[in-house]
Parts: C-alpha cells; structure tokens; sequence
C-alpha cells in the first residue's frame, strides 16, 4: 500500500465521518423541531378541549364536552419518538417542553404556538426579511395573528402569501380584518382547526372583501374571473347595506380628505350641481385601493368586542342617569310653573298694591328712592 493510497483512504474516511456527524447533526435537529411541534399540539389540544367544556358547561351540564368550534384534534404521530440508542440518548438532554416555534423553510416563515408572534419584535436583518415571501401560522388564536397583522407587514414587506392551520378560523367575518395587509396574492386556509372552510361560500367571501388585493390564489387553486364577478353578484348588496346604516361620523373616519368633501356635498344634495356623481367611481377607495364600502366591513376580537361592551354598559349606565336627572329637574320646574299659575293671580293684585301705596306720598316716595340710590352707591 503506497503513501498516496493511504492518505487517500484518510480524507475519505474524514469526509465521511464529518457527513455521520452532520447527518447525525440533521436529525438531532429533526428530532428537536418533531418533538417541540408534539408539545405544542398537545396544548393546543388541550387548551381547546379546556375551552369547550367550559362552553359545554354553561349551555348544558349534562352534555359530554366538545371541542370548540368543531376544531378537531391534532393527530400525533404513531411512530417511535426515538432515532436509535445513540440518538435517543442525546435526545434526553433536548427541551421539549418549548411552547412555541419558530423556523424559517426557504421563503416561508413558520409560526407555531401564539409565544411565536414574539419573534416579530425581533431585529430582523435586511437579507431575511427581504426573503419572507409566505407566512404560516399553526396552533395560534386567529385573534392573537389580528394584533400583529400591522408589524407583519412592516418586518415583512415581501410578504404576499398567507397560511392558517388550526387558528380557529370560524366565521366569514374574521376574514375581514386580512384588509390591514398592504399586499396579499395568495391565501391558505387548512381545513384542520379552520371550520370555516365547511361554509360553502367562503372563498367568494374572501375574494369579494379582499377584493383590492386581486388575489391569485386560495388555497393552491388559481382563482378564475367568473368567481370574482359571483363574488361581487353575491356579496355587494352587504357592504351597500353596512355603509348605508353606518353612522356619518364613523363613515367619515374611513374616507379621505377628497371623499369627505364629496360626502358633505352629497348629504346636501349638490352632488349632481358639483358633478361628484361621476367621480365617484374613481375616487370611491381608501389607501391601497380598498373600497370605502368594503372597509365598513371590519371584524373586531372577542377581547375588544368584550371591552366595547364593558364601555356601551358604562355609557348606557352614564345616559340613564343624566336622562333621570334631566326628567327629574324638567319635573320639578313644571311644578313650579304649575304652582306659580295658581298663585299669580293673587300675586299681581297684592304686588299692584303695595305699588299703589307705596307711591301714594309723592315726597316719602321720593325719599326712599333717594335714599336706595345712596345705599347702592356705597
């Protein structure tokens, strides 16, 4: 055997000890990243389960608890939750008691557990966040991912594409508040722990309310221009009727400083005097494009629903008081004037005389008024 063969079979026998190493590496890793998403399923699991018993509870005490929203449970993995001896080992030393995840797969940013919306506050750098072209969010409240909708579009400009799998997305209306993302062409909707999706129009719902995203595609299925005309046969008369039974102040918080001026215009009657009537077409959107009657269609969180709540009972509570009062202090000066009516007539007469006696000597008379315009004076 010649030196060149053995320091041949040396660097072979290195390289293929470091790819062990790295492929052992890979799967402690593996191993680690399986074993956290479990953890969280199972509090997801049973945070839900927590969740609908308490509802099942209130309803009916005789009835066996279910999970919220018809959310159904994460299946976990029958397989051995170890790689081999060796593994299982290194294993041992691992967290696994992590409550959430956070991981970045090529352009898409992985979210797993609600303590993941923490990474964005994170400094993200320029290469990274300018990557991120897809989020998804697994095993996270849908009202939770609504509080940082906003930073998600600041850390994240590139971001066009969004994935929801067990957030609880229940009704059509949460799909309101997507409106905040500046930009949005796909849109991912998981059937696991998404009710939402069993509703037979639901995606003509998205495409009419995000309608100003002129969005690509639902759920991997490219979205075709027939469903975009349904959707706005379907759901235009409902932002028609939300904008009509809006309150003006509350309209004239969603317009700009042109549409003001042509909504004042209407309300007057001179739309069609200032022509406004044509322009209105054109100039009938918010910042982005969205339409100003879409964007009357927003979805509130349960938590600020409940303190929107707490604050029409502290107002109502306010009103009653301030009317019962008014009421009372209206009472009381209508009886007053009722009393004052009986006793005028009396009144007058006596005043009428002790004016007619009083006056009756000239130059008493005269000494008195002197004597109060002395007394004012000092």
């Amino acid at each position: 055997i010649q030196e060149e063969e053995r320091r041949m079979a040396s660097v072979a026998a290195r390289k293929e000890e470091e790819r062990k190493r790295e492929s052992h590496k890979q799967s402690l890793l593996k191993e680690k990243k399986r074993l956290a998403i479990c953890n969280i399923a199972r509090q997801w699991e049973i945070q839900q389960n927590r969740l609908a018993l308490v509802e099942s509870l209130s309803q009916d005490k005789d009835e066996e608890p279910s999970q919220i929203n018809g959310s159904a449970a994460y299946v976990f993995p029958e397989e051995s939750r170890s790689l081999d001896t060796v593994l299982n080992s290194a294993v041992q030393g691992l967290s696994v008691l992590e409550s959430h995840l956070v991981e970045v797969e090529g352009d898409t940013l992985c979210l797993y557990g609600a303590g993941a919306l923490e990474c964005l506050d994170r400094n993200w750098s320029a290469q990274t966040a300018g990557i991120i072209v897809a989020v998804s969010f697994t095993f996270i409240e849908f009202d939770e991912i609504v509080q940082v909708l906003a930073k998600l579009k600041i850390k994240f400009p590139n971001c066009v594409h969004l994935k929801f799998k067990e957030t609880n997305l229940v009704t059509l209306q949460q799909f309101n508040a997507l409106a905040q993302m500046h930009r949005l062409e796909q849109l991912t909707v998981d059937p696991q722990g998404n009710p939402v999706v069993n509703f037979t129009l639901w995606k003509y719902y998205v495409l009419f309310r995000l309608n100003h995203f002129n969005l690509q595609k639902i759920n991997g299925v490219k979205v075709t221009e027939n469903e975009v005309v349904m959707a706005e046969r379907l759901f235009g008369i409902l932002a028609y009727v939300a904008s009509s039974e809006l309150p003006h102040y509350r309209m004239l918080s969603l317009l700009g400083e042109s549409r003001r001026k042509q909504f004042h215009y209407l309300l007057e009657g001179k739309g069609k005097k200032t022509g406004i009537g044509n322009e209105e077409s054109s100039d009938n959107r918010r910042n982005g494009g969205e339409s100003t009657a879409r964007a009357t269609l927003n979805y509130l969180t349960k938590d600020f629903q409940m303190e929107k709540l707490e604050e029409i009972k502290e107002r109502k509570a306010f009103c009653q008081t301030y009317v019962e009062n008014l009421v009372k202090e209206a009472a009381d000066i209508n009886m007053k004037n009722e009393s004052l009516q009986k006793l005028w007539p009396q009144m007058f007469i006596e005043l009428v005389r002790d004016a007619v006696i009083e006056i009756r000597n000239k130059n008493s008379y005269m000494k008195l008024c002197l004597q109060r315009i002395t007394d004012q004076k000092e």
